[in-house]
């Protein structure tokens, strides 16, 4: 970013529509060998970019695709790289257009309609006009597929960059939950990145963004818009006295990691208490080592982990709620906090569900006074269950 660039971030303030060029400083796996997945820890460094952030906000990050795409799309529909197109009523090279406004990891409905206008064959034109009656059909048939496999799969198509331009489906920003503090890290964002990876028909494939953050973004370069998504209600509680339960699987801990860096540098006297799970001990322990030492000076008043693979039965950070539900039931008594950041399909809803199960046996409630009590009073009168759940 120029410096009248960075100049008009200061004074009209970094958006989603204005988003600030930052670059990767530090890219390292928390993960170690031998794990089944690979969760790396990546710092963004956002000085001179006039972005200031909370704990518990969240930091917009707009991908671009990978390269090797790019350049083989290109060359299976023999369009120039430089060929200007329209985007947002500005010109841009095709090639720009093709990193960093549209997805090219997944395939639109449009563009198979598309391709199915455009196929010589009149047996794969059948097929396709098939496939495309059918939704369930379709999204099977996609799957894993990106606009290469099909370019491969129906080689000698021919799109001029308009017809292209318009079938393909646009580039949105991801958020990602931060994991660092503005009292320690004022000009870093700290990331923690499940990379999101597989392989279909012997090429490796990776998630748009995490595949980006992971792999393709280059160390130092100034080429990733950022912008700060300010949380509405996933903060510290005001009184820094208040104790806090926090409970984030996986990448989840993310803003628990801040919140605990914030409270130390803050000097808050409220205890804190972590579920944290994952799949194995050994290889999976995101944060290990601070989180240890956090336990070890008293920051941390609490630490539960659930490592869900490492015995013949999954073990969940419900199932360790549960185990200590008598003591959590104190802490919400004296008034605790409850913080959920992960996994909304199912992780936040066992935990949800765990939390009216604890209520009705530590609270001798029923399950309506139970269920009034998390998702009414603690939720939404008194303000001490926060989710950021995705």
């Amino acid at each position: 970013m120029t410096d009248s660039k960075s100049e008009q971030a200061k004074s009209h303030g970094v958006s989603r529509a204005n988003p600030y060029l930052a670059s990767i400083t530090a890219n390292f796996p928390l993960t170690k060998e031998g794990s089944e997945k690979e969760t790396r820890h990546i710092v963004i460094d956002i000085r001179g970019s006039g972005i200031s952030y909370q704990v518990g906000d969240s930091l917009g990050i707009f991908p671009s695709n990978p390269p090797y795409i790019v350049e083989a799309m290109l060359q299976a529909l023999s369009l120039e790289p430089e060929e200007e197109v329209t985007s947002q009523n500005a010109k841009i090279s095709l090639k720009e257009f093709l990193s960093k406004h549209v997805v090219l990891t997944r395939v639109t409905k449009k563009f198979v309609q598309l391709l199915q206008q455009k196929v010589s064959s009149a047996f794969a034109r059948k097929r396709l006009e098939e496939i495309l009656q059918n939704e369930k059909e379709l999204e099977s048939y996609l799957w894993g597929k990106d606009y290469l496999d099909l370019l491969e799969e129906y080689p000698g198509i021919s799109l001029n960059p308009d017809e292209l331009v318009s079938s393909l489906g646009r580039m949105v920003p991801r958020l990602y939950s931060i994991a660092s503090s503005p009292l320690l890290f004022p000009e870093e964002v700290h990331l923690t990145v499940a990379v999101v990876k597989y392989k279909v028909a012997g090429r490796m494939r990776y998630g748009v963004a995490t595949g980006y953050l992971s792999r393709f973004a280059k160390i130092g370069v100034k080429e990733i818009p950022v912008y700060n998504q300010p949380a509405k209600h996933f903060h510290l509680p005001e009184d820094p006295s208040a104790d806090i339960i926090m409970i984030g699987p996986g990448t989840g801990i993310a803003p628990f990691r801040a919140f605990l860096q914030h409270r130390t540098a803050a000097g808050h006297r409220g205890k804190n208490w972590l579920f944290f799970g994952e799949q194995h001990q050994k290889t999976d322990f995101l944060y290990h080592e601070e989180l240890l030492n956090w336990l070890n000076q008293g920051i941390l008043t609490r630490l539960d982990t659930a490592f869900s693979r490492d015995q013949p039965y999954k073990v969940y950070v419900q199932h360790k709620m549960k185990a200590a539900s008598k003591d959590l039931w104190d802490w919400l008594q004296r008034g605790a906090y409850v913080y959920v950041c992960g996994d909304a399909k199912r992780m936040a809803k066992d935990v949800h569900q765990t939390l009216i199960e604890i209520a009705m046996e530590e609270g001798r409630m029923s399950q309506q006074e139970a269920s009034h009590y998390i998702n009414v009073v603690l939720a939404k009168e008194q303000k001490r269950y926060r989710k950021d759940v995705y």
